[in-house]
């Protein structure tokens, strides 16, 4: 009875273990399984042909399976591409420490970008089951390779062992070790490359402490003697299985082998193996030589790193003749009789092509989604990586002034920042139709930028061009570059847009420097980072006055902490002054105008002027997402609703990743009374950001609107846990919601919270004492705390016609007094 093969579909005779075309384990009656899509209702040790996981992931064919789990290939629904997940076992996935560790390990895998390494890509959860995404490459396993070839000729082995050197060099460069290097993770495409595969449990030889002490991670036959024991590994662990992999690949077989995994481990540990040369003659002597010195029990006597082998590796495969290679692709044989009739078709076919190509009209360009992603910089210097950061984002800022082409936001395509995830996944996520990726070179004497468009769907470079500059024509270089972007799409651009591109003034580089050190400070988001920006900022400032875009920044930074560090009155007229001088400078910028438009809604309660601003704004950067963002929260206090969803859902078609944008959505689709679609959203939020603090406010707030005030408890306390000290805006809300309740011993008590607070000197708005006494129906000292909250401009009031904590003062007089004082009624 034949047995076919359950990858290859090949027929064996049933006394064949292995198949004879590509090596994969048989199982005598395995079959083929049916081609149609199938729901999952079997658990995942079951999973067959046609078996869609995680509603996303169709099951084309088993690949393997290991100690962590098997291995898949299949066809991701979502973006039409073929990858390979790993299902982890469950016994292993029981162990949160240890997904703890995948998850950790993985952040640093993704980072490694090699031809001879395949990428790593997420460890997410199904139901309960946990599973890692990868790049799939179609070929065998150097195991199955073996199986079938038998021992490798030198000259082949030598070329493998070559190509993984490589792939481990660029690896350890990164400071990651393999740890489980072997030859089933060892994959020959299609054009007979090596490539080096799960790096799932590699780990970052910086991060120490992520294993627990005394666990064995590895495959025993492969393991180091350093590994066996269980003890801390760096690079020469990796050297010492690479070894053991070349040993397997010219003698056919494992240099050591035993009854159980314990027993091999100590073999690896205490026994020497026998000498490569002793069970295949041909290897040559220095091959030979380098084999046992990569399997040196001390590693200090192992090659030192990869590098140092790889370099006597190509010494030695440079030596071996190449008739003693074997030809690792398969290639379909042509026989003589149709080599003729073959070589006509292929003429005609040939013709036909160039046919078309020269006789059909040409298309035009139809890209008009575009995404800019981190530029590279090749220096270890923290503060190349800063300008390159920077200069990504004024280059997206300019590329956003186009108004027929949409361009996403610097947030989201920074997440993308040393990814290694294929350029079709990238543009699919951001749904864009074409992607910018590029280097950067930054001297005292010259900025030098290389720059590659990509066609998102086929991962086909369409165009590239180098640009470079002094540093002080710097901001002349960002608009060079993204003009050049722009005509080589063939976007429409109004004689308006194309004055906007080309007024581009010099700077002085140490202001230029100091403004993007400040603007990486801001984006830290912390306080003490907050601080370090206006620094950065102010030197900016100090080295060159006429620097519009520093006095931008600094009006950023004053607004992001006014009102909620610092007292309204101490902050928000320093956003104004900074912004206005920006614009006296400058009248061009668009987030200028946006900061501007800011401080008149929160603070000066100028509604006019500040749309006013807004619609600027959008005229100077349609592509403005935090423009667009602000602008939400300003309609949404105005109760124009539908306005404010459709502005919130630019700014997230603009800045699909992140999170604040979000968590907004989510705000006001509450406040206009669309629950399902704010609940649905909250979820996303709570389910793929379990930390996130905002989405649990979110959530409590969404309650309150439904006046569901038990259920808004737990989420509202589980936003302040993990605040941490940051609670003096949330607490109060926790207060409001006792008060409703006629738990009036917490709300004083809260009350009291605040009280303390206030006392260390740190800004409570006003408005926080009177959500509680608004909560507890005493309304007479709720408008108390109204008034002062309206006479200092204190944050939040602007939402007074919106937020819920009004619900039963609305049709009080002095509340309808309040709203026509602040230009509401």
């Amino acid at each position: 009875m034949a047995t076919q093969c359950p990858k290859c579909q090949t027929e064996n005779p049933d006394t064949l273990k292995f198949c004879g075309e590509c090596g994969t384990h048989l199982t005598p009656g395995d079959k083929s399984q049916p081609s149609f899509t199938k729901t999952l209702e079997t658990p995942v040790s079951e999973l067959t042909r046609g078996t869609l996981f995680a509603d996303r992931y169709e099951i084309i064919e088993e690949l393997g399976s290991g100690g962590m789990g098997k291995v898949y290939r299949v066809e991701d629904k979502k973006t039409k591409e073929e990858i390979a997940i790993k299902l982890i076992r469950p016994e292993v996935a029981a162990d949160k420490k240890m997904i703890d560790r995948f998850r950790n390990e993985l952040t640093t895998a993704r980072k490694i970008r090699h031809k001879n390494i395949c990428g790593m890509y997420d460890l997410s959860e199904h139901k309960g089951t946990h599973y890692i995404t990868m790049e799939y490459v179609s070929g065998e396993d150097l195991k199955g390779l073996i199986r079938r070839v038998g021992r490798l000729d030198s000259g082949t082995a030598a070329k493998i062992a070559n190509q993984v050197c490589e792939g481990l060099s660029e690896a350890h460069r990164l400071g990651v070790i393999h740890r489980d290097l072997k030859p089933s993770n060892v994959m020959i495409d299609k054009e007979g490359n090596a490539r080096i595969m799960d790096f799932g449990i590699a780990r970052s030889v910086k991060a120490k402490g992520l294993t627990g002490e005394g666990i064995i991670i590895g495959t025993p036959e492969y393991m180091s003697p350093e590994q066996a024991e269980a003890k801390e590994l760096d690079h020469r662990s990796d050297i010492y299985s690479l070894g053991v992999i070349m040993y397997e690949m010219v003698t056919g077989q494992l240099p050591f082998e035993g009854d159980t995994p314990l027993s091999i481990a100590m073999k690896h540990k205490g026994e020497i193996p026998k000498y490569p040369k002793e069970l295949n003659p041909q290897i040559p002597e220095d091959f030979n030589r380098l084999i046992l010195r990569c399997m040196e029990k001390d590693k200090e006597k192992r090659f030192h790193t990869a590098e140092e082998l790889l370099s006597e590796l190509s010494k030695i495969e440079e030596g071996i003749p190449t008739t003693e290679r074997i030809v690792l692709k398969r290639k379909p044989k042509i026989k003589g009789k149709h080599l003729l009739l073959f070589s006509g078709a292929a003429v005609i076919l040939i013709l036909l092509i160039l046919a078309v190509f020269f006789l059909l009209p040409k298309r035009q360009a139809t890209i008009d989604s575009i995404a800019v992603l981190p530029l590279r910089t090749s220096s270890d210097n923290p503060k190349q990586d800063i300008f390159a950061n920077g200069m990504t984002e004024q280059i997206i800022n300019e590329l956003g002034k186009i108004r027929a082409l949409r361009t996403i936001s610097r947030q989201s395509v920074m997440q993308y920042k040393d990814s290694i995830k294929p350029m079709p996944v990238i543009a699919q996520e951001l749904d864009v139709g074409a992607l910018v990726e590029g280097e950067i070179f930054h001297t005292e004497q010259q900025v030098l930028i290389t720059i590659r468009l990509i066609d998102g769907k086929k991962d086909r470079t369409i165009w590239s061009n180098e640009f470079k500059d002094e540093p002080r024509d710097i901001l002349v270089l960002r608009s060079k570059v993204a003009r050049a972007i722009a005509d080589e799409i063939k976007i429409a651009i109004t004689p308006e847009e194309e004055s906007w591109l080309q007024s581009a003034p010099q700077v002085n580089p140490e202001a230029y420097e100091a403004y993007q050190m400040g603007r990486n400070e801001l984006r830290k988001g912390q306080f003490d980072a907050w601080r370090k920006a206006l620094e950065y900022f102010e030197r900016a400032v100090e080295i060159e006055s006429s620097f519009a875009l520093s006095y931008a920044g600094l009006a950023e930074a004053h607004a992001w902490r006014a009102g909620v560090v610092f007292a309204p009155e101490d902050s928000w007229p320093k956003v104004k002054e900074a912004a206005e001088k920006a614009l006296t400078l400058d009248d061009g910028l668009s987030e200028a105008h946006t900061i501007l438009a800011w401080e008149k809604f929160q603070y000066e309660f100028d509604w006019q002027e500040a749309e006013k601003e807004f619609r600027r704004a959008f005229q100077l950067n349609p592509n403005n997402a935090n423009a667009h963002h602000i602008y939400s929260w300003f309609l949404s206090a105005m109760e124009r609703q539908d306005e404010a969803i459709a502005q919130i859902k630019i700014a997230r078609k603009l800045d699909p990743l992140y999170i604040t944008i979000k968590h907004n959505e989510g705000w006001i689709l509450s406040s206009a009374e669309r629950y399902d679609e704010a609940q649905k959203i909250i979820n996303d939020i709570i389910d793929s950001n379990p930390e996130y603090p905002l989405g649990y406010w979110d959530l409590a707030y969404l309650y309150m609107c439904q006046r569901r005030y038990e259920e808004a408890i737990a989420p509202i306390q589980k936003a302040i846990n993990l605040l941490g000290d940051e609670i003096a805006d949330v607490i109060p809300i926790l207060g409001y919601i006792y008060g409703r309740l006629g738990k009036e011993t917490e709300a004083r008590e809260i009350l009291k919270q605040l009280d303390e607070i206030a006392t260390t000197g740190k800004y409570v708005t006003p408005i926080s004492w009177a959500w509680i006494y608004l909560g507890l129906g005493e309304n007479d000292k709720a408008f108390e705390w109204l008034e002062k909250a309206y006479e200092t401009h204190a944050t939040w009031i602007v939402y007074i016609k919106i937020d819920p904590y009004y619900v039963n003062i609305r049709s009080d007089p002095r509340f309808k007094a309040l709203l026509k004082k602040m230009g509401l009624e």
